[in-house]
């Protein structure tokens, strides 16, 4: 894809500094570096980038200031593609966050899930193409605050759940399930039944249904 134009907000200096250097080996240009949510919100401004990517704990609290300053910057440029970084799920800004209305992109990874390179670098991609990119934790845990509906999906309807939560498309899923393409299509339809949810075309609109239900 073409060269994104990303604004980095993280609060270790060495990580920052290994994924500027990571997202400029891939072709991407890191034009805003910093180390707190405020100076996130004035990056933007400043530079107008094409995608945020942001930890959630930042200084001064240490607590969920990233995920704050994420909001705030939705709110502000609707368009704005967002990719969220955490060690944890920190649920009631997580759901606001990806339940938020712009049509960019938005994403929630958790760091010690992150298991290849090339693998995070097509997550930014993603979001920065407008899709929503979810780690299967994330909505494990925010599906847990409605325990009745979930309790409704079978094991295999999860694991296909958290499949589309990262944005894969029924042709991907039956790949990774081995099963067929007919038999995914048949699971998310279930899935939208038993959680009283209109299906939806694509990856990036089945997540948000979700995650709208959840604020529901």
């Amino acid at each position: 894809m073409s060269r994104l134009r990303i604004a980095l907000a993280e609060d270790g200096v060495l990580l920052r500094e290994g994924l500027a250097g990571l997202l400029d080996r891939f072709g991407h240009a890191v034009v805003a570096s910093v180390g707190d949510g405020e100076a996130l919100v004035a990056a933007v401004a400043e530079h107008g980038p094409d995608i945020v990517i942001a930890d959630v704990r930042m200084p001064p609290g240490f607590t969920d200031e990233g995920l704050r300053a994420a909001l705030a910057l939705r709110a502000a440029h609707p368009g704005l593609a967002i990719l969220v970084l955490s060690q944890y799920v920190e649920q009631t800004y997580a759901a606001e966050l990806l339940d938020s209305d712009g049509g960019a992109g938005i994403g929630y990874l958790l760091k010690d899930r992150i298991g290849d390179v090339r693998e995070f670098v097509d997550a930014v991609e993603r979001v920065a193409e407008g899709h929503t990119v979810v780690d299967p934790e994330v909505v494990r845990q925010l599906l847990s605050r409605r325990r009745g509906p979930l309790s409704r999906l079978t094991p295999r309807e999860r694991e296909v759940l958290g499949l589309v939560a990262e944005g894969h498309s029924n042709a991907t899923i039956a790949r990774v399930l081995f099963v067929t393409e007919a038999a995914v299509a048949k699971h998310i339809a279930n899935i939208f039944a038993k959680l009283d949810l209109p299906p939806a075309a694509d990856g990036h609109r089945r997540v948000l249904a979700v995650l709208a239900y959840l604020r529901g």
